[in-house]
């Protein structure tokens, strides 16, 4: 399915608007992914959901496999939750910085295979077993791994420590040769103590000088002639060596150099061994994330009740008791209320009206989402529901301007109307939220009427439009694939009750002011816009001057209510933008006169007084 970037941005998919965070969106309801690759891998799937019925009816049937075997699943999950970023570690085996911790990682990750193996196997799901078929176990380089890295290895690749004992014989003495040569130097200074009888003798070690012998320099008294060979001089003491210890010494720091040498070339051989299993790698971690999200899916689908869809050929659209599903999260459980949606070749778009606030904008998203959800492979959130496959969605919902690219809120609203006529099919779903807001009533009313008849001669796409301009209503006798539905509310002492419920025919109010009052607006602009609504509504305000429009724009008396001539139009006549505006016979003259003017040749003063006749003349013809 192709998503454009606004769709996506108003859906809400993978981030939020506001926030622009994950938190609110569907992503993040749906995330119940234990590894890294699974998250990710359900990101690019709600980013780009499938179009082939057979790939979607084998995620949706493994979906069900899992939702009703529970334990099986938990098994799934237990063993999920012990393998790590097998893409991200592939990656750093390929680029060569991997160290010897993630080669550990990695080992322990392949280990949890055969279980995560078995736990599918218990499923006894065709579908299932179709994910594992050909499942790379990858048992050698366990093996090797096993033998080769030690299970805690420092991070480092080159102090040594990282080669288990008995991997390589070379390496094996020349461990042997440094723990031998480092005993003898620990039992030196017991041994030297007794012979000199000079307790706080002690053999010490440092990069510079190798080992040594300290004596303080109140004890050198004590020491036999010629038993050591001075090395260093301190302030408060001597250091000796004697022949053996340099021996001991050189046969050490041999020992230890080489060792080093020795691991680092060990491990530089299992990492490019590592390097041939990089394909397998990627194809185990690709095997392993779609079960990852498919057993996410089946978690969300037991806690949230989401029940398995049907596939309509017909381009039927049947839901029963559909909700939001991030709305409904957020909102205290039994706060939501259930919408029913039902479209067939009959009624290919649904008109919606109603009040601000009262849901139309989430009735919308709720059928894009539900589709979006059903061709990712995952249950939905209605009792019943029964959808063709869409090949794309579009959406038109909220006011958002592009100030930096000099495009105010109406042009982003008509560049994305327009890229939504022009790319969308029959198999589409539209979704156009308020269409005409940002320019005049008139000229909105007809954008929005042209675009609703453009979409149902031509285009024949579900499509879901909601508006506040009623004139649009009548529409519903005019247009034969066109139903009138609405959001209901009550109105009661002055206040305004959202039913959030949408029912067949059409709204009569907006209830502008009394969601402005719920906005907590001050007392003083309410009852004024009350007074100004209801002097609008009988077709007269105080100045007696103003265009006879209700507050949207509404007929009146049954006549659609006409634009004061006076209004400013850009219309290019002549190669000219000129206003709409006519003038009496004084005002001709004066403009007249004030064109033959040749102010290159007349003097100030003679301007001033040619202006002030031209005045004078308006102001006593006028």
């Amino acid at each position: 399915m192709k998503i454009d970037v606004h769709s996506k941005r108003n859906l809400e998919l993978v981030e939020t608007i506001r926030r622009n965070g994950k938190k609110g969106s569907l992503l993040w309801l749906l995330d119940k992914t234990v590894t890294a690759m699974g998250g990710r891998r359900l990101k690019q799937w709600i980013e780009r959901p499938l179009l082939n019925r057979t790939a979607i009816e084998a995620r949706l049937s493994v979906v069900e496999a899992l939702k009703e075997q529970f334990f099986e699943r938990e098994e799934l999950r237990e063993q999920l939750k012990g393998v790590y970023d097998l893409e991200r570690l592939a990656g750093r085996v390929a680029y060569g910085n991997v160290n010897a911790r993630d080669l550990v990682q990695l080992k322990k990750s392949l280990e949890r295979v055969p279980g995560i193996i078995e736990a599918v196997q218990k499923l006894d799901n065709p579908k299932a077993d179709q994910i594992i078929e050909n499942i790379d176990l990858c048992q050698e380089l366990v093996q090797r791994l096993e033998e080769g890295i030690i299970d805690n290895p420092p991070l480092s690749v080159k102090e040594g420590g990282i080669i288990n004992d008995g991997f390589h014989e070379k390496l094996d003495e020349y461990r042997d040769a440094s723990r031998n040569g480092k005993e003898w130097i620990a039992s030196l200074q017991q041994s030297e103590r007794e012979a000199t009888g000079i307790k706080s003798l002690k053999v010490g070690f440092n990069k510079v000088f190798g080992y040594y012998i300290e004596v303080t320099r109140a004890n050198l008294g004590h020491l036999p002639e010629g038993r050591y060979e001075r090395k260093q001089t301190l302030t408060n003491a001597e250091r000796f060596i004697t022949p053996e210890l340099k021996e001991k010494e050189a046969l050490i720091l041999e020992a230890e150099e080489k060792m080093l040498e020795l691991e680092y070339e060990l491990f530089l051989n299992l990492r490019e061994e590592t390097k041939a299993y990089i394909p397998q790698l990627q194809r185990l971690a690709k095997q392993i994330s779609e079960l990852d999200v498919l057993q996410g899916f089946a978690v969300i689908s037991e806690e949230r009740q989401y029940t398995k869809p049907e596939f309509s050929e017909t381009r039927e659209i049947t839901i029963q008791d559909g909700r939001h599903p991030v709305v409904e999260k957020v909102l205290e459980e039994g706060a939501y209320v259930a919408n029913d949606i039902s479209m067939d070749e009959k009624k290919e778009i649904l008109l919606i009206t109603g009040p601000n606030m009262a849901g139309k904008s989430t009735y919308m998203r709720q059928l894009a989402l539900t589709a979006i959800m059903m061709q990712i492979g995952c249950f939905v959130p209605a009792s019943h529901a029964r959808m063709p496959i869409f090949d794309q969605v579009f959406t038109r919902i909220g006011a958002a301007d592009d100030l930096v690219g000099g495009q105010s809120t109406f042009m982003v609203e008509m560049l994305e109307t327009r890229y939504a006529l022009s790319k969308a099919t029959q198999n589409s779903l539209i979704l156009l939220d308020e269409i005409g807001r940002g320019t005049s009533t008139y000229d909105g009313i007809a954008l929005a009427q042209a675009i609703i008849e453009y979409i149902h001669h031509d285009i024949h796409a579900k499509t879901l439009f909601s508006t506040h301009y009623h004139e649009l209503t009548s529409l519903g006798d005019e247009l034969d694939h066109l139903q009138n539905v609405h959001v209901g509310a009550v109105e009661e002492d002055g206040n305004i009750v959202f039913l959030h419920k949408v029912v067949e025919g059409a709204a009569d109010e907006s209830y502008g002011i009394h969601v402005a009052k719920l906005a907590d607006l001050p007392d003083g602009v309410i009852n004024r816009a009350s007074v100004i609504l209801k002097e609008l509504e009988n077709g007269s305000v105080a100045d007696g001057n103003r265009p006879k429009e209700t507050a949207a724009g509404q007929k009146e008396n049954g006549q659609s209510v006409k634009e004061e001539s006076g209004q400013l139009s850009f219309f290019v006549e002549g190669g000219r933008k000129t206003a709409r505006k006519t003038r009496n016979k004084q005002e001709e003259e004066a403009l007249k006169l004030l064109k033959e003017l040749d102010l290159l040749t007349i003097t100030p003063l003679d301007a001033i007084n040619k202006l002030y006749e031209l005045q004078k003349s308006l102001s006593e013809k006028g």
